[in-house]
Parts: structure tokens; C-alpha cells; sequence
């Protein structure tokens, strides 16, 4: 009766080959399925200036470069709106003139109406909206990413279970021999 003895090192190279492959097939689904959700927005790269629009200004957001180019122009447009000043820094601004108006006696009632301070609440929100549309944006470039990683992952584990399956037993024995075989002139 012979029985026939499963080669190990052939098994795990498939098992790698598998996990390759599937690998591969997820990163470009995520690829896809992240492009499939921007084009789906139809949303377009804005122009930074009319001056410097940009290379990929009026260009639709389906791609990783076309996502970070409209999250820069949106953080132009948000500093310009918030004349140059960002979401905690607004908040601060308000807290300060605020405090300055209650130690001037200014009402709590009189103080959410003042002018100043409504002014910095608006400037405050288009900082805010600003901020989360960019990392909205900056969410579908990590994606973009990771999806490209795995991607490329994939491929190095398939050539990894490749080179592992084209191992056979006689070439891991023989290499081993051959390297633990001591010539009899070096034992004198």
C-alpha cells in the first residue's frame, strides 16, 4: 500500500496564492466602490483663484488626486470665508469678545445679538462646514490608499505562494545538504 504525502511547503503556497488573489479582488472592489460613491456626488474641483484655478480645477471628484484637490480648495475657500482664520480659532475670537462684553456689562441677551459676535458664529460655521467636507474628502483619499495597499499586497503574497509552490521537497532537502556537508579536507 504507498501512501502519498502531501508536500506542506506546495500547501501553504496555494493557501498564500488564495489569500493574493483575494486580497487583490478586495482592494479593487474598495477602489471602485469609493470612485462609484464620488461620481455619484457629481461634484466638481473648484477653482482656487480665478488667478491659479489649478491643474485639476472644474475636473469631476472621482479619484484620489481629483478628492485632494477639491479638500485644498475647499480649505482656501473656508480660511477666505472665515477671513483667514480657522474653527478654533473663531471659537476662541468669540469667547474673547463675549467675556469682554460681559465685563462691560452687556446683557446675555444683548450679547447674542451683538453684532460681533453673530458675525463670528457665521464665520465659525462656514470654518466647521469647511472642515468636515474636507475630511469627508480626506476619508475617500485614505481609502483610496488602503485600497491601492491591499492591492499591491495581494500581488506580493500571489508571488510569494508562487515561488512556494514551485518549491519542491528534493530542492529544500538538497539545498540543506548541500549546505551541512562539510568537505573532508576542512576536518583535518
Amino acid at each position: 500500500m504507498s501512501t502519498t504525502k502531501t508536500n506542506p511547503v506546495k500547501l501553504i503556497g496555494l493557501l498564500i496564492i488564495a489569500a493574493g488573489a483575494f486580497m487583490f479582488v478586495a482592494g479593487g472592489v474598495t477602489w471602485n466602490l469609493v470612485t462609484t460613491q464620488l461620481k455619484a456626488e457629481s461634484i466638481t474641483v473648484a477653482a482656487v483663484t480665478p488667478e491659479n484655478p489649478g491643474r485639476l480645477a472644474d475636473k469631476p471628484v472621482a479619484g484620489p488626486f481629483t478628492a485632494y484637490a477639491q479638500a485644498n480648495a475647499i480649505k482656501h475657500h473656508a480660511l477666505a470665508g472665515a477671513n483667514g482664520r480657522t474653527y478654533a480659532q473663531l471659537g476662541a475670537d468669540a469667547t474673547a469678545l463675549k467675556a469682554k462684553l460681559a465685563a462691560g456689562g452687556t446683557s446675555v441677551a444683548d450679547i447674542a445679538t451683538n453684532k460681533g459676535v453673530v458675525a463670528l458664529a457665521d464665520a465659525r460655521t462656514t470654518a466647521m462646514n469647511g472642515s468636515f467636507l474636507r475630511a469627508s474628502l480626506f476619508s475617500s483619499v485614505i481609502s483610496f490608499g488602503v485600497a491601492a495597499l491591499v492591492m499591491g499586497l495581494g500581488i506580493l503574497f500571489a508571488l510569494l505562494g508562487f515561488a512556494l509552490v514551485k518549491i519542491t521537497a528534493t530542492t529544500v532537502i538538497s539545498s540543506a545538504s548541500a549546505r551541512i556537508a562539510v568537505p573532508s579536507h576542512a576536518m583535518a
